[in-house]
């Protein structure tokens, strides 16, 4: 069975030996990657920015600013990583303008709990991204920066699922009872 810090080692002692080695340049599945993840967090942004014109929930809105940062400095390192090895940026949806939650009807408006839910599947679907991108990077500074992402989204993760629960907006499946197990 491998061992994870036998592989970060590896990982590390692989960056160390090969600093005098030329960069092999990226795959076209690396390039893909990061041309789909950086469009993914950029609609995931857009999301988030409608979120904060719809809450009036302080703790929503706290929620809602601090994973905007997370994203806007994901993209900033994607973004620059993508311009030093000549990928070009996707287009992507503008910034939507700030607005009054009051002006918006209740038939438009999206719910706290609605904003929470979608911010949890696109947090499940960046995470999905970092991992698959990871697993197909070949050179490891770009693997690494997945990893990095990866980690990110598990840490925010725990701050959100702690204020889903405390607010009972977590979307649980049925539980699963096995034939002849106690029913208490």
């Amino acid at each position: 069975m491998s061992n994870p810090f036998e592989a970060v080692w590896n990982i590390l002692k692989t960056s160390i030996d090969n600093t005098n080695e030329p960069r092999v340049p990226l795959h076209v599945i690396e390039v893909g990657d990061c041309w789909k993840y950086i469009t993914i967090k950029e609609e995931f942004i857009r999301y988030e920015e409608t979120g904060l014109n719809t809450t009036t929930d302080d703790e929503v809105k706290e929620m809602l600013t601090d994973v905007i940062r997370l994203c806007e400095a994901q993209v900033r390192s994607l973004s620059q990583f993508m311009k030093k090895e000549g990928i070009l940026l996707p287009d992507v949806t503008s910034a939507k303008p700030n607005s009054d939650s009051k002006d918006i009807p209740l038939g438009v408006k999206l719910t706290d709990d609605e904003i929470s839910n979608g911010i949890a599947f696109k947090l499940v679907t960046c995470m999905q991204a970092c991992a698959k991108a990871q697993a197909d990077a070949i050179r490891n500074d770009i693997g690494m920066m997945w990893c990095q992402f990866y980690t990110e989204w598990v840490t925010f993760g725990n701050t959100l699922k702690t204020l889903m629960r405390k607010r009972g907006w977590i979307k649980v499946p049925p539980y699963y009872y096995p034939p002849g197990s106690p029913t208490q």
